[in-house]
């Protein structure tokens, strides 16, 4: 057994466990693989224990490792970093997901150049659940705005929501956090048939974001071990 597989297998055990403390089943939980400055080899090991979904947080970094296991037409490409406007062309036309949409205009040209030939983009509206001014996302009372908005974009498809709340060690604030969040979800999930993913949670809140609901959560030292941001990636 190779050492990503190994974490892997050590992650989901995690994740079936902390589904199991809230009564839900591991299968509503979806694990992205979180492989921002990772060779393509270690994707490539992922791929080898099963694992379909991964998320990049830089958009020339993850093109060429969508270019480079082309061989996997199954593979699941999320893009979950900040995005800007002049980089939006690379995740409509490389991507299946996007996170990070946090504006009309990006999301107007994620539709506008996302190819016909393909599957509407998913997207997720990022929420700044926690106010932080170093973090991308938009204040919970302009969400309905901004999903009214996409909802009317033909080549978008809106999903869902996602979020990095401030790192926070206590349990009981993690959760608070993350049930905020969970409300905002399922009130979006009233008005949009389509919408069925919060993307919350990574390594140290996890468990947390589970018990509140989550669907998708990101891992990726957990997965991949420590990165090497020595590494030349790109934006």
């Amino acid at each position: 057994m190779t050492s990503i597989e190994h974490n892997l297998q050590q992650v989901r055990e995690r994740i079936a466990a902390a589904a199991a403390r809230c009564g839900r089943a591991p299968e509503e939980i979806t694990l992205l693989a979180v492989s921002k400055t990772k060779p393509a080899s270690a994707v490539a090991e992922a791929i080898a224990a099963g694992q379909q979904a991964f998320g990049e947080n830089y958009v020339q970094e993850g093109v060429e490792k969508v270019a480079e296991l082309a061989a996997h037409p199954d593979l699941q490409w999320h893009f979950i970093g900040p995005l800007q406007s002049n980089k939006s062309r690379l995740v409509a036309e490389n991507f299946a997901w996007c996170h990070t949409v946090d504006r009309q205009r990006i999301a107007q040209r994620l539709n506008d150049q996302r190819p016909a030939s393909l599957p509407p983009l998913n997207v997720l509206i990022q929420v700044n659940i926690s106010d932080e001014n170093s973090k991308s996302g938009i204040m919970l009372e302009a969400l309905p705005e901004l999903a009214q908005q996409i909802a009317t974009l033909p080549q978008l498809r809106l999903r869902g929501l996602m979020a990095i709340p401030a790192p926070e060690s206590d349990y009981a604030r993690q959760l608070a956090v993350c049930q905020q969040m969970a409300a905002a979800f399922h009130a979006l999930k009233q008005d949009y048939p389509d919408v069925d993913t919060l993307s919350l949670g990574m390594s140290d809140d996890m468990d947390a974001a589970i018990a509140a609901g989550s669907t998708m959560v990101r891992i990726g030292t957990a997965v991949f071990g420590a990165r090497d941001y020595a590494r030349p990636s790109q934006q």
